[in-house]
């Protein structure tokens, strides 16, 4: 989990080449039926998040992805279902969410994993001081 939001990172940021290869580390993480609730209540398939994903490659320059909190929710079988914040700095509306993540187990994945649902909530803001 911690290593796609890096590859995210990387790609958003624009540290990462903009060649299939590098976009293909993000790709391949998501199986096909990947689903993304977003936390405005957007409800995104795979191929609209990879859309927006390959499209945003360098637009945030500065970005930073934090990912704390990580907890194992579940595990039956080949499923495992996690919860963890994440915090995005550098990104000119830096906001924190937490998410609760749905994995299907998959040897021949990335890290062995692969991404099957996500769902992002805003978490309030903190104020300063």
């Amino acid at each position: 989990m911690v290593r796609l939001h890096e590859v995210l990172e990387r790609w958003l940021s624009g540290r990462a080449p903009r060649t299939a290869e590098e976009f293909a580390a993000f790709a391949r993480a998501h199986m096909p039926g990947f689903t993304l609730s977003g936390p405005d209540g957007s409800s995104l398939t795979r191929d609209q998040v990879l859309a927006w994903v390959e499209a945003a490659h360098g637009r945030t320059p500065g970005i930073g992805i934090r990912i704390r909190e990580v907890e194992l929710v579940a595990v039956d079988g080949p499923l495992l279902v996690a919860a963890y914040q994440e915090g995005q700095r550098g990104t000119g509306a830096d906001r924190n969410r937490r998410a609760t993540a749905v994995f299907l187990r998959d040897p021949v994945a990335p890290h062995g994993l692969r991404w099957r649902h996500l769902h992002e909530t805003w978490m309030p803001e903190t104020p300063a001081g």
